[in-house]
């Protein structure tokens, strides 16, 4: 769905020039040297044709020499050497701190980005997100660099030039002026047109970026269901939309440009009637008609930029906008003012990693009215649950007081019928989402009282709908462990993938130091799951949260790793939501989610016994894993392909 621009052409340039001056201060000295040697090399082009009014009247002189011809033509040579200086010099005092401007600005976006709470990212297209953490910050650092520069430079040398035709002839100098009335009313129209076209482009780059992502990153499902044609068919419409905004973008400052290069022409063409009538009444001499149209030449070529110039400009401001429009997202989810430790006394092994529940309910935010896009579709799996896909619940309480307790070294199974919450109610423990009302403690503290670095320290995650990094298995799995290298690193290493089963590792064609590619996409969705298991155990947590990190396992390979972890996390409490017999009844207890609150609380046999809504969900749950190592080859059935989806 394309995206909706908002009226950002309310906003003023001066104010989005304001939200830059922070970062801009550390280079305005060399932002103004550069401006001052740039003006002075334009100050240079505009006085040569000085030197040629006094040639030309001396060469009119009865009993003038060629000497005249030859000082003039040192002159001229002098001025054009130190103006290609002066160039050279604008250029080298404005790109470095631009660049760093663009670097600073980049690197910021990013840290803000990691620090944004996942309701944030649910919202939004990793496409716009990438068009605003690059391409905008490159318009940016190139108006700097030189967009900002060239238009200060074009309109101190229109001002001087006119200064200088009314010196030369005020008549001739007032035709030329004429012209500049038009275009300073047609620049208002133009400001407001390209300003919306600007920012339309924008986004919709934005939304073809996450488009390309998306297909890129699905191309598997794509081709499995044979839908390229379909999903070729959707970028068409967005490139042609995108297209059409960049036509019109060209169109209104091809127009603008038309505008500001005849009119001038006209009034070159008009003086230049003039001009003759009043050298011909002796008015003004031959070498002040030949400079006025040589200094009239000078001035045309920055007003016949201001176009381009201004269309810049124009862009640049929509990059700020757009850049600020993240980096003004509050971070929500921060570390608390008074922070409290669940390490300031060595705990006993009685109450270390006790997880309770205690009235927690959640509830989906409304979306923003600011938001620039729309959202964009939830992906397939249960990482994140998606803004986008709890859209129509918004403000509708998903966890409607929720209490539950589990023991230290206990391994809890979750189970509820779909949409009942049970991923949800896991991402509150390490502050993955806030909860609405309630709180979630870890050995009788508040996860909100904890820093945020201690409490997912002390958390770890493992997502069904698993994400691996661009890098080696080795990075990966110690990604959250307390060390990452030397022996220590090694063991952990070692035993994690030993718990999570995951020895195909040792066999890849580098080994350990394999890269997996971009989102691990180059293995298979049982070995990326028990890569992401193997990278939860070695974190070493006291609390051991997973989403059905097992469900490419069979129910054999399942049991095993099960035994590991009980076995080498042995203290570690853990709370996993169950999509499979087998797991519940590996469990210590199960819990019961229904309605978002907890229905019952029991074994697996006293559950059965007791609970017909219990009963129920066991039986809708899979008996057999799921096909996630599936290659979707065309002969796959149907039934096999939604699975693996």
């Amino acid at each position: 769905m394309p995206a909706q621009a908002p009226a950002s052409h309310q906003i003023p340039f001066r104010s989005s020039l304001a939200r830059l001056a922070p970062e801009a201060r550390p280079i305005i000295p060399r932002l103004l040297a550069g401006l001052g040697v740039g003006l002075s090399a334009s100050v240079l082009a505009v006085l040569v044709p000085q030197v040629f009014r006094a040639v030309i009247d001396a060469l009119l002189r009865p009993g003038a020499g060629p000497s005249a011809v030859v000082w003039a033509a040192a002159v001229v040579l002098v001025m054009g050497v130190f103006e290609a200086v002066l160039t050279f010099l604008r250029r080298l005092f404005v790109l470095d701190p631009a660049t760093n401007v663009e670097a600073s600005l980049r690197v910021k976006i990013y840290r803000h980005l990691q620090l944004l709470p996942v309701s944030f990212h649910d919202g939004w297209g990793s496409g716009q997100l990438l068009s605003r953490a690059m391409t905008d910050l490159n318009m940016l650092r190139r108006w700097l660099a030189f967009g900002a520069i060239y238009l200060v430079i074009s309109f101190a040398t229109v001002i001087v030039g006119i200064s200088m035709l009314f010196t030369i002839s005020w008549q001739l100098a007032l035709i030329f002026l004429a012209a500049a009335i038009p275009i300073s009313v047609y620049s208002f129209r133009f400001r407001r047109q390209y300003v919306a076209a600007s920012r339309r482009s924008q986004d919709q780059a934005g939304d073809l970026a996450t488009a390309v992502e998306e297909s890129v990153h699905g191309i598997r499902v794509l081709k499995a269901f044979g839908r390229s044609r379909e999903a070729l068919e959707n970028f068409a419409v967005q490139a042609e939309g995108l297209r059409e905004t960049e036509v019109a973008k060209a169109r209104h400052l091809a127009v603008f440009s038309m505008v500001v290069t005849l009119l001038p022409e006209l009034a070159l063409g008009s003086g230049l009637m003039v001009g003759l009538w009043l050298a011909a009444t002796g008015q003004i001499t031959v070498g002040a008609l030949a400079a006025f149209f040589a200094t009239a030449a000078a001035v045309a070529n920055p007003v016949e930029m201001s176009g381009a110039l201004v269309g810049m400009a124009l862009t640049a401001k929509t990059a700020i906008d757009r850049h600020y429009e993240v980096m003004d997202e509050p971070v929500s989810i921060t570390d608390p003012a008074d922070p409290a430790r669940t390490g300031s006394q060595p705990p006993s092994a009685a109450t270390r990693g006790a997880l309770a529940f205690r009235g927690v309910r959640f509830a989906y935010e409304p979306p923003r009215p600011s938001r620039t896009t729309a959202p964009r579709a939830p992906r397939a799996g249960k990482q994140a649950p998606s803004r986008a896909a709890a859209h129509d619940d918004a403000g509708r309480p998903v966890l409607r007081g929720v209490d539950l307790e589990l023991v230290p070294g206990e391994t809890m199974a979750l189970v509820g019928i779909t949409g009942s919450g049970k991923s949800t109610l896991l991402q509150l423990v390490p502050r993955l989402y806030e909860v609405s009302g309630g709180a979630v403690e870890i050995d009788g503290v508040d996860v909100r009282r904890l820093p945020l670095a201690e409490l997912r320290r002390i958390v770890s995650v493992a997502f069904e709908d698993t994400t691996l990094f661009s890098s080696s298995v080795r990075d990966n799995v110690l990604l959250g462990a307390p060390v990452r290298e030397g022996p220590e690193a090694e063991a952990i290493l070692g035993e994690a993938l030993d718990v999570a089963q995951a020895h195909f590792a040792y066999s890849l064609p580098e080994g350990l130091d394999t890269r997996v590619g971009e989102e691990g996409l180059s293995l298979s969705g049982g070995q990326r799951q028990r890569i992401a298991l193997a990278r939860a155990i070695a974190a070493k947590p006291s609390v051991l949260v997973l989403d059905d990190p097992l469900s490419a396992l069979d129910v054999a390979t399942e049991e095993r790793v099960e035994a590991r972890l009980r076995e080498v996390l042995a203290e570690t409490t853990t709370l996993i939501v169950a999509h499979r017999p087998s797991t519940v009844a590996l469990a210590d207890r199960v819990a019961l989610l229904r309605d978002g609150v907890i229905d019952d609380v029991g074994t697996h046999s006293e559950l059965l016994a007791r609970s017909a809504h219990y009963r129920y969900v066991i039986a809708s749950l899979d008996t057999e894993p799921r096909d996630l190592d599936s290659g979707l080859d065309p002969d796959d059935s149907l039934d096999d392909l939604e699975e693996a989806r």
